[in-house]
């Protein structure tokens, strides 16, 4: 919101910080320094910009299988015969895709839940895509479900909701484990990694 002591701002200063404020992440200093690089900006620049949110909002759309981000029906995991197709990996949004493709350690497809449990925040059952996740479970070949969500409280409470509602599918439930990073010391690991590391222990 514009403070008083911006009344000396134009409209369409003002207007366009108090827009960039609205931003996560972006604090009232940053939403000002991108409003004026933005006005000092060629106008092609701007123009640019201006363009790519409107394609943002006209072309992206859900999966309508996985429900991660797309501009055609099915996005490109799902589209592609080179996946497993009888792993379900469960993440909450789908930014968490982009972080475990960048691992190349998974092969298999997608559910984005978009969201997590949160109560506190009038987020609940409903508004996540818990039931299209138990269509497709009930309806495809899977055999295994991850469930990737964060590492959290509200990302433990989701897992033990799907956990429940998965359970009696008769699918393998797996959570990814949970442990010290590469390269990282003992003594500086907090209790609960730690914790979780000797927890999440494999055979060598």
């Amino acid at each position: 919101m514009i403070k008083r002591s911006d009344n000396l701002l134009v409209e369409p200063v003002a207007r366009l910080i108090e827009e960039f404020g609205k931003l996560p992440g972006i604090g009232p200093k940053s939403a000002s320094r991108l409003t004026f690089f933005l006005l000092r900006a060629q106008g092609e620049q701007a123009e640019a910009l201006a363009q790519a949110i409107q394609a943002l909002k006209a072309q992206v759309r859900l999966c309508a299988r996985c429900f991660n981000i797309t501009v055609d029906e099915f996005c490109l995991i799902c589209s592609s015969p080179q996946r497993d197709q009888r792993t379900i990996c469960v993440v909450e949004e789908p930014l968490d895709v982009l972080a475990i493709e960048r691992t190349g350690a998974f092969r298999g497809l997608y559910h984005v839940l978009h969201g997590h449990i949160a109560p506190l925040e009038g987020v609940y059952r409903e508004d996540l895509k818990i039931d299209q996740l138990l269509a497709r479970v009930r309806s495809e070949p899977i055999d295994e479900v991850i469930l990737a969500t964060n590492p959290n409280t509200e990302g433990d409470a989701t897992s033990y909701l799907l956990l429940k509602d998965l359970a009696p599918l008769g699918v393998r439930i797996t959570r990814p484990g949970r442990g010290l990073p590469t390269g990282a010391d003992l003594e500086w690991a907090d209790p609960d990694t730690l914790g979780a590391a000797l927890e999440g222990r494999r055979e060598l």
